[in-house]
């Protein structure tokens, strides 16, 4: 017997809720409205990002090209298995823009082109020109592909947040007061302030908090790439934007593959809620820390011969020291899979050194402390760029076409 993954209930709620925003095509109209650069940094502006974002301009002037490295090194790209970069933790404006500094600074390093923050999207986050201005200098000076946000249930919000998809949907979400207006879905399972390994815990109906946090950013800036931490979540993604084609997700590290079994339950769930032109909401799956490069390979492959449409696969090459085993090294793993003739997204969670921020912790911090340790967090992320930068030319070298930030480009 087969069973279907949304019930009336869930669909009828969803759509509600879609509906109270104007509909799919009200939010993809407005999704592309607000990506434009000129009105990012009007905005930015009246924020008091305004001068962020003028020395963030001049910066990327001075970046180095990838057609000047080839030409230098006499490469040429002649295999198969197209390579992807990645680094995490671009937690919000002043560390990014930090990391551009530095990064100008050096005069060597390649962008990557996809770039991932891990920061609750709180009001302050959302609404003070914080993540506007992050999504200004990443999407549209750096010119990343991809800026993956991330939502996460357990984040406090103000009480009327809640009392409004309640009214919409007509479910109720169990929650606690924090004083002064503010309420948190109440998490029984903490692992860390937004709940269990940063957000996992889906419980009851706790996925329509996570759409409408999504829904909100969407609309207030323009990002339309969120990280997807639940099996749960990443059905209702694949349900909720089936009519928005400019709103996709990156299944999460916290959730992961880590074997074909895993994959062929996600193929199944994307199957079940493809759009109309046969795409997928999902846009990338991180394959989990244990696996191997066969493994890898086969979910590569299994994918591939499902006929589901192009999905991306990610996987971490450098891992910070909470988050695993000690000195985690995947490089070798990535190249047997990109000389096997798969595409490999890498990823650089850490740079493989012990330094400060360069924890999971640092993706928890208040607002305020954010901004407060935006120098030494920015420091953090220049390393993981330099390490991905060093690993990313290394594979060039082998022969694979490597993808960076537009930025590193010539016109």
């Amino acid at each position: 017997m087969h069973y279907k993954l949304l019930s009336d209930r869930d669909l009828k709620a969803m759509d509600a809720l879609l509906d109270s925003y104007g509909g799919a095509k009200a939010i993809q109209k407005k999704i592309e409205d607000m990506r434009g650069y000129e009105q990012r940094k009007k905005k930015a502006q009246d924020l008091g990002y305004g001068e962020m974002l003028d020395m963030a301009e001049q910066h990327v002037k001075h970046f180095p090209k990838v057609e000047d490295f080839l030409r230098e090194n006499n490469i040429t790209v002649t295999k198969k298995g197209i390579c992807k970069t990645q680094v995490s933790g671009f937690q919000g404006a002043i560390p990014t823009s930090e990391s551009v500094r530095l990064t100008k600074d050096n005069g060597t390093v390649l962008f990557p082109t996809e770039m991932i923050s891990v920061v609750g999207l709180t009001e302050d986050y959302l609404y003070s020109g914080d993540l506007l201005t992050t999504l200004a200098m990443a999407e549209n000076l750096l010119g990343a592909s991809k800026f993956c946000s991330t939502n996460l249930v357990g984040t406090p919000l103000p009480e009327e947040r809640f009392a409004r998809i309640e009214k919409v949907t007509g479910e109720k979400f169990e929650r606690q007061d924090l004083g002064n207006g503010i309420s948190q879905i109440i998490l029984k399972n903490m692992g860390t302030p937004f709940g269990n390994l940063g957000g996992v815990e889906i419980g009851n109906n706790n996925h329509l908090v996570y759409l409408d946090g999504v829904t909100r950013a969407a609309l207030e800036t323009g990002g339309n790439f969120y990280l997807n931490p639940s099996w749960s979540t990443i059905i209702a993604a694949c349900y909720y934007a089936r009519e928005i084609p400019n709103l996709s997700f990156k299944i999460s590290m916290l959730l992961s593959t880590q074997n074909t079994i895993q994959l062929r339950m996600l193929m199944n769930i994307f199957k079940e809620y493809l759009r109309d032109d046969g795409t997928t909401p999902i846009y990338e799956i991180n394959i989990g820390n244990a696996s191997t490069a066969e493994n890898f390979i086969q979910c590569s492959r299994e994918l591939e011969e499902s006929g589901l449409p192009k999905i991306y696969l990610a996987a971490h090459l450098r891992i910070n020291p909470d988050l695993g085993m000690a000195d985690f090294n995947w490089t070798e793993s990535a190249f047997k899979v990109l000389d096997a003739g798969c595409d490999l997204t890498i990823k650089y969670e850490s740079d493989g050194e012990a330094r400060p921020y360069d924890t999971m912790n640092a993706y928890f911090l208040t607002d305020e402390e954010r901004r407060e340790k935006g120098a030494l967090i920015g420091d953090v992320i220049y390393h993981k760029c330099l390490r991905c930068d060093k690993d990313a030319k290394d594979i060039l070298v082998r022969g694979h076409e490597t993808e960076f930030a537009r930025v590193s480009y010539k016109d």
